[in-house]
Formats: structure tokens, C-alpha cells, sequence
């Protein structure tokens, strides 16, 4: 499976596109800082600790096994235009000001259960907001071809934990089932309950 392969489904799991795919799929930008990171250690841990929730570790690797942390580093500095790269820094430091109001203390200091209860606000939120931008979209595109609202912070750290975990080494062949060189197209191929989906 290819790049665009791979990106295409994620989006479909995902009801949409992913940002920055195009720059992705064009070999990236070339936004680079000094030591070549663009998060800050703390800001790397809470991404560690948020991905990981998203994408626990059970029976198969979580997020975190995956280093999907380290993956959205370089997808948001290469791949992110400014002003996404910005609602995505400031998203950070909204994700511990909801768990203060939630559970009264940081993400990293919360339980895990604390920290679910946190990302279930923060999804409900991005899917009211995901709607009213969808009305935006539809109203002001006609006036303004280029117009490309914004998506909410929490989607976007959603949308790259489940790209980030299942194109992953770990992901495509501990969480998904994988064949290198699978050959031929079958349609038919048996299926059991419980078998894992292909990569």
C-alpha cells in the first residue's frame, strides 16, 4: 500500500480529508527548526499521553508503541500550513485547560479514566464545531472559492493519531493483518469473526 493508498482510507475512517494531505503526499514542506523538532519536550509528552488514550495499548501496541507523538511532530511542522499549525500548538494548552475544569488537574497528572472523560468533551465539542463549519463552508465558498475554514484542534489530533498509529510499522502489522507482497485481488477472501482488518 502507497502513501496516497493509505491516506485515502484513514480520511474514510475519518468521514473526510485529512489537512495537509496534499503537502504530505508532495513529499512535504520544508519548515524546519534547529534540532529539527517543532513540539517541545512537555508539549511531546501530553501529545504522547492524548494519543495513547485515543489509541490505548491492549491486547495489540497503543499509540504511543507506534510513536505517533514523534510522527505528528514532523506531519504538523512539514505538512501544516501557520495558521494550522497554530490552532494546533494552542489546542495543546486547551486540552489541559479542559481537564482542569473537568477533573480539576492537568492531562498528564489525570487518570486514564479522567483523561477519556476529558477527549469525550473535547470530541463532542469538535463534532458541534465540525457542523457549524460545514455551514460556513457551504454558505461562503460561493463568494470565496479559496476559502479553507479551520478544523477544530481536537479533530486534527484525532485524525493524525489514527493516521499516525495505522500507517505505522506497528500499527499496519500488530493492530492490522499484513502481507508485504499479497499478490492477486480476492474478493472472497474467507473471513472469520474476529479476524483483524487488512492494512
Amino acid at each position: 500500500m502507497n502513501r496516497r493508498e493509505a491516506l485515502s482510507k484513514v480520511s474514510l475512517l475519518l468521514g473526510g480529508t485529512i489537512v495537509g494531505a496534499e503537502l504530505f503526499l508532495n513529499g512535504c514542506g520544508t519548515n524546519t527548526s534547529n534540532d529539527g523538532n517543532f513540539f517541545n519536550a512537555d508539549q511531546m509528552a501530553l501529545l504522547d499521553e492524548i494519543s495513547e488514550t485515543i489509541i490505548p495499548k491492549t491486547s495489540t501496541p497503543g499509540a504511543k508503541d507506534a510513536q505517533v507523538a514523534a510522527f505528528m511532530n514532523v506531519y504538523v511542522r512539514d505538512c501544516y500550513t501557520p495558521d494550522h499549525q497554530l490552532v494546533f500548538i494552542e489546542g495543546i494548552k486547551k486540552v489541559n485547560e479542559t481537564c482542569q475544569s473537568c477533573c480539576k488537574k492537568s492531562f498528564l497528572e489525570a487518570s486514564p479514566e479522567e483523561r477519556l472523560k476529558c477527549l469525550n468533551i473535547l470530541d463532542k465539542e469538535q463534532e458541534a464545531f465540525q457542523k457549524t463549519l460545514k455551514t460556513v463552508k457551504e454558505t461562503e465558498t460561493d463568494l470565496n472559492p479559496d476559502l479553507t475554514p479551520i478544523p477544530h484542534y481536537f479533530r486534527l489530533m484525532k485524525e493524525l493519531t489514527i493516521f499516525g498509529f495505522f500507517t505505522s510499522e506497528i500499527g499496519a502489522t500488530k493492530a492490522l493483518r499484513y502481507i508485504e507482497v499479497p499478490g492477486k485481488f480476492d474478493g472472497s477472501y474467507p473471513y472469520k469473526k474476529g479476524d483483524r482488518a487488512w492494512a
